[in-house]
């Protein structure tokens, strides 16, 4: 039985504080620490024993895998860091508070530019501090495939060569590999295996740091995926996530 197992990385300070992060390197706040710790204790109790990892170039989800890692005894395992796992870009919306922005363009708005299959926010300047095209780690990534802002269907396009050519054919040689990235990211990972509609897929909230796994059959067909953890809890994590960006 092959595992895939998606973990979105540990509470940011922008979490805490209810912004929209996006591309923007924010690191993480005190409390993932307990996130991760509750994360690699499920994964333990279930003997799952990974073989390789991938992960984003953001500050966030890198710390959570490293944790994660070091404390089931994996940190010799090969781990691949990739700009494609990226959260989806924000555009103009990075760094605003999810709340107050939603009381100046109203709930709806603001659904579409978090969650819209195919809507982008507004896209930032190419000079704009917040800008890839300001940062040194993606210098060796062509031009015309760095984002000022992304919907999720943009998202999803810059992924599948991350999941076609990478996360696929580890998974059918190496039988366990662990994802470790951001809501959206992650996101369309699951639109993908299960085969989810883009209008079902923007009801999916993917809390921080509950392991999230998926089991094929030896010819990669998904037999089952579950959440490692206590269901109500999940269940009240996920409502949160939902509720972030209501007025």
């Amino acid at each position: 039985m092959k595992k895939l197992v998606l973990l979105r990385h540990g509470e940011s300070q922008w979490n805490k504080e209810n912004r929209f992060t996006g591309w923007t390197d924010v690191d993480l706040s005190e409390k993932w620490i307990e996130e991760a710790t509750k994360a690699w204790k499920l994964l333990k109790e279930q003997n799952i024993q990974f073989k390789r990892a991938f992960t984003s170039y953001l500050k966030r989800a890198v710390k959570t895998l490293n944790v994660v890692l070091d404390q089931m005894d994996l940190d010799w395992i090969p781990v691949e860091k990739t700009w494609r796992l990226n959260e989806k870009h924000y555009g103009m919306l990075q760094g605003l508070n999810k709340k107050e922005t939603a009381e100046k363009y109203g709930d709806e708005q603001v659904l579409i530019w978090r969650r819209s299959f195919d809507v982008p926010p507004t896209p930032l300047d190419k000079d704009d501090e917040r800008s890839p095209f300001q940062d040194p780690r993606y210098a060796e990534v062509p031009e015309n495939e760095l984002p000022l802002t992304e919907s999720l269907k943009e998202c999803i396009q810059r992924l599948i060569p991350c999941r076609e050519n990478q996360i696929l054919p580890a998974l059918k040689k190496e039988e366990t590999i662990l994802v470790a990235a951001h809501g959206n990211s992650l996101r369309w990972i699951v639109k993908l295996l299960k085969n989810i509609s883009d209008e079902n897929i923007v009801s999916l909230n993917l809390p921080t740091a509950v392991p999230y796994v998926f089991e094929f059959d030896d010819n990669m067909n998904l037999v089952k995926d579950y959440f490692l953890g206590d269901p109500e809890e999940i269940k009240k994590l996920m409502e949160a996530v939902a509720n972030q960006w209501k007025k």
